[in-house]
């Protein structure tokens, strides 16, 4: 599945919760990731969060793309993702 996730967390937790969600989705913005990626790993990713995080202070947004090619994407401004620039 295609998955964007966003969130809001306390300053102290945004770093830990960043590099959790690039082992498993490609950054975009901040506080924004995206990919491709299957329902057991989506679950452990998630699973793991929960831990790190405190629902009581902090948001996160999974959106589930059920087809990404019927999905458009418009970038304003500079793209930030990174994983498309070579050197």
């Amino acid at each position: 599945m295609y998955v964007i996730v966003t969130y809001d967390v306390e300053e102290k937790r945004v770093n830990k919760v960043r590099k959790h969600l690039k082992k498993y989705l490609t950054w975009v913005q901040n506080s924004v990731f995206e990919g491709e990626i299957s329902d057991a790993l989506m679950y452990k990713c998630l699973t793991e969060m929960k831990k790190m995080t405190d629902s009581s202070k902090d948001s996160i947004y999974i959106y589930k793309v059920k087809n990404p090619r019927n999905m458009e994407k418009q970038t304003i401004g500079i793209d930030k993702n990174l994983e498309d620039i070579f050197f």
